[in-house]
């Protein structure tokens, strides 16, 4: 156990709720992707069998190893056509960013179940204390873990949803222009991920904004009991 441990980021008895928070967080990010993007005309996805919450296709085995292992990882990104669209920047936009606000709106629903609990006693009132304490690890990873989802595929770097929202936005000119610097942008996303001084002053930040933005939501959800 203890040699697992050294390789492994979390504590081994919350491994478990760390996979199903990104099992479920992955699966619905990438059927949003995919769900829009048929919607608005675009059958690439669906033709690959990515319009489904089964999260066997959306998961990419390196990439859930790697953020287990190292903190950071990937699903398998839903292939888009933007030609398809009818109105392809405005559409694609909306495609991109449907994922990180699918995870918004998972991070709400994880902290807002955790405050009913919480601000009506139906936690302290639970007997097993099994289940109490998988609640109290889950519902919050699970919320948090979220939340910081959103806030980071939203960062304007290349591969994340962000770049692709900025590429959409902004006048073609200067889209024409980030793409060709893009391979450069992939590198400074690598680092900022690999070296620990930039991870201080972005990913950091962003976790604890994350925890924040929970704790806001839990807190909000208890006090309405408490009126």
């Amino acid at each position: 156990m203890e040699f697992l441990e050294r390789f492994i980021r979390l504590p081994l008895d919350q491994l478990p709720f760390f996979l199903v928070t990104i099992l479920i967080a992955f699966t619905v990010h990438e059927f949003s992707h995919a769900y829009f993007a048929n919607k608005f005309g675009d059958p690439t996805a669906k033709l690959l069998g990515r319009v489904t919450l089964n999260p066997v296709v959306h998961f990419d085995l390196l990439g859930v190893m790697l953020l287990v292992i190292a903190g950071f990882g990937w699903a398998r990104p839903v292939p888009v056509n933007r030609a398809n669209f009818e109105k392809p920047r405005l559409m694609g936009a909306i495609v991109s960013v449907v994922g990180p606000l699918s995870n918004l709106l998972l991070a709400i629903i994880g902290a807002i179940i955790y405050g009913m609990l919480f601000g009506s006693g139906v936690l302290g009132n639970i007997g097993n204390e099994r289940v109490v304490t998988a609640l109290m690890i889950f519902l919050p990873m699970f919320s948090v873990t979220n939340f910081f989802l959103f806030m980071f595929n939203l960062i304007p770097l290349p591969p994340l949803d962000g770049y692709r929202i900025l590429e959409d936005v902004l006048p073609p000119s200067i889209s024409r222009k980030l793409q060709g610097v893009e391979q450069w942008s992939i590198f400074v996303f690598l680092l900022i991920l690999v070296i620990p001084p930039l991870q201080a002053v972005t990913i950091q930040p962003l976790y604890l904004f994350a925890t924040d933005m929970y704790r806001d939501v839990v807190g909000l959800i208890i006090e309405l009991y408490l009126k």
